[in-house]
């Protein structure tokens, strides 16, 4: 496996430069806001630098979870413990044969996207159920995760 880890920090910008062009107000912002029942005035109260260094956290510990799932020789790595320098001489001769398998960015935007409608439609749609928001606004941040989570993943397996 590389160990060209730093690029987690570079994924993690992904959902924010998705999130400066999505929730713009001439994209969805205006549409979003009126789902929640926010005005720009109600917007300006925040902390940004807050905002934003914790959703750079956030989104970093998702480019981590998103790894294994997007890059399938994570799995072979998890039956060695972890510990690639204690595996049998098969684990290697494995990845001789199949390390770059499947790692292109196509595929981890196929991952990344699946992932994005099988985890987070799910609970943004549970949560909308009960906090009763419309399907707009489901579809307004559903579509966002998606867009978010296959550059994510296509980017974490091209190039990780």
């Amino acid at each position: 496996m590389p160990q060209n880890y730093w690029l987690l920090l570079v994924a993690g910008l992904i959902p924010l430069l998705v999130g400066f062009i999505w929730y713009n107000p001439k994209v969805f912002g205006n549409e979003w806001m009126k789902t929640i029942g926010m005005t720009e005035e109600s917007m300006k109260g925040g902390n940004m630098a807050l905002i934003f260094g914790l959703c750079y956290v956030f989104a970093c510990i998702l480019a981590m979870g998103l790894m294994p799932i997007v890059i399938h020789q994570f799995g072979a790595l998890s039956l060695t413990g972890g510990d690639a320098t204690k595996a049998k001489p098969s684990y290697q001769a494995f990845l001789n044969d199949y390390e770059t398998v499947f790692r292109t960015f196509k595929h981890g935007a196929l991952h990344g996207g699946l992932t994005a409608l099988f985890i987070a439609l799910p609970v943004f749609g549970t949560n909308a159920l009960f906090e009763r928001r419309s399907v707009k606004y489901v579809a307004i941040h559903v579509g966002y995760w998606f867009i978010t989570m296959l550059l994510m993943g296509g980017v974490l397996c091209a190039f990780l």
